[in-house]
């Protein structure tokens, strides 16, 4: 039976997701992911590995950019099949990819200017990788699916998507290949979700699979438990409102800031924490938000309890959805205690860095960090320790309180991992670990065998393997 899968990104690493799996004379894209680790970015400029053109199907596990970020670069550099995705991915991808480009193109002019008054050169200074009108072109190329919708997309090749409970539409891919009387399963699950989560369902798990791939973002470690950390949480917030501080979050648009309002909500209601304005100040993580709203049906049934009461967490007294850069800068002239959720998540853009101006020298401030910090953000510098720190071309002391919350993560830990493992009736004959940064993909990898004897690989950037 022909075919094989090659690792054309996240292998060694946690951003880049894309694997191309070829079957019976089909070339599937699965993911096409930004890079987001600073060591790197020059791929996101390198032509792609496999001539976008040959390409006849892109398969998207979710929306997140470090899983569709080069989509509109593969479309503009010739790339015209179908990209499926649930309804729900491909509203949101539209979202993050045209804010994206936004970010492209500004960063390029940017770049000109400082590098015109520097009279130097560097790598691409006046060109985005991509523009609006790239990431518009991109969008009459998706084709919405369900869950549990079944797509042919090469002869004798289809893929069913179900729920991964990483992020709204987030999907499992699995993948059937039959080639005269034989017939093999390939389950590709992007981000693996958690169990027990606010707003969505848990992942799904398969009980077969000829090959699989595990991610293993946080391979290495377990996240804390979630009634403890949410009574620090509590007591940070509240320790920092007696101090007369404000609590800043840096947080994703796509699920952290919807569960982190979520979790607001419950708190402001069972008067854990006192009554204060919160301002949800990104305009991406706005539009998502009423993404999550027009898709009750991907609600778990604590989620839809709320809705079906006509309560909801996404609009209570005390919060603010900001969108304007004006409204924004008002949010600062706030003497009281507030608490500010804004992107970037790791803060390597957007309003996030102008409140960290404000902030993080503050010493009765607090910045809670609810997601994965990749090696070389400004995100990581400040969770690993650093003293002082460069925001926005001016340095700054670390005085404010740090605190990182795993249980916002939507990233299944390493127990929660094994546990999704642990729904193979029998072993697959070759499981592939990815998304994670390399010291951890072989930890993880070495736990697996260990605990279970499977054959395991780690691949390495642009490897290929047979399905045999």
């Amino acid at each position: 039976m022909p075919g094989e899968v090659s690792f054309l990104g996240a292998a060694k690493s946690v951003t880049g997701s894309q694997y191309l799996l070829e079957a019976n004379g089909a070339r599937l894209l699965i993911d096409c992911g930004l890079y987001q680790e600073r060591a790197l970015l020059e791929r996101n400029w390198a032509p792609f590995p496999v001539p976008p053109e040959t390409i006849d199907a892109v398969l998207l596990t979710h929306a997140h950019l470090d899983h569709s970020g080069l989509i509109p670069k593969l479309v503009r550099d010739g790339f015209r099949g179908p990209i499926y995705g649930t309804a729900a991915t491909s509203e949101i991808t539209k979202i993050m990819l045209m804010d994206s480009a936004s970010l492209q193109m500004e960063d390029a002019e940017f770049k000109r200017q400082r590098h015109e008054r520097e009279k130097r050169k560097g790598p691409h200074p006046e060109i985005p990788l991509y523009t609006t009108d790239d990431a518009q072109a991109a969008f009459a190329r998706f084709a919405a699916v369900n869950y549990w919708d079944t797509v042919e997309v090469g002869d004798g090749v289809e893929v069913t998507f179900h729920d991964a409970g990483h992020v709204l539409g987030s999907s499992m891919l699995r993948i059937k290949i039959r080639d005269n009387g034989r017939e093999q399963i390939v389950v590709f699950p992007g981000d693996i979700g958690r169990w027990d989560k606010p707003i969505l369902h848990d992942p799904t798990r398969f009980p077969e699979a000829d090959y699989a791939l595990v991610e293993s973002t946080y391979g290495d470690r377990l996240h804390e438990p979630t009634g403890e950390v949410i009574s620090r949480l509590t007591e940070y917030i509240n320790l920092t409102v007696r101090k007369g501080g404000n609590i800043i979050i840096p947080s994703f648009a796509l699920e952290r800031t919807q569960e982190l309002m979520y979790c607001l909500y419950q708190l402001l209601s069972e008067r854990l924490i006192p009554r204060l304005k919160i301002f949800v100040d990104s305009p991406m993580a706005n539009s998502i938000t009423q993404i999550f709203e027009q898709h009750p049906e991907l609600f778990n049934a604590e989620m839809l309890g709320f809705v079906l009461q006509g309560r909801s967490p996404f609009d209570f007294p005390g919060l603010s959805l900001v969108r304007t850069v004006e409204e924004s800068r008002t949010v600062n002239d706030v003497k009281e205690p507030v608490i500010i959720i804004a992107g970037s998540g790791m803060c390597t853009g957007g309003r996030i860095k102008h409140h960290l101006v404000n902030n993080i020298s503050r010493p009765d401030s607090m910045v809670l960090f609810v997601g994965y910090q990749a090696v070389g953000t400004l995100g990581r510098q400040i969770v690993d320790g650093a003293e002082e720190v460069r925001i926005l071309g001016k340095y700054y002391p670390v005085r404010a309180r740090i605190v990182q919350a795993s249980v916002f993560s939507g990233h299944a830990d390493r127990d929660e991992l094994l546990r999704w493992l642990s729904g193979f009736q029998r072993p697959p004959k070759r499981l592939f670990v990815t998304h994670g940064d390399a010291n951890v993909t072989e930890r993880f990898a070495g736990h697996v065998r260990e605990q279970r004897g499977w054959e395991v690989v780690v691949p390495e950037y642009a490897d290929t393997f047979a399905l045999d």
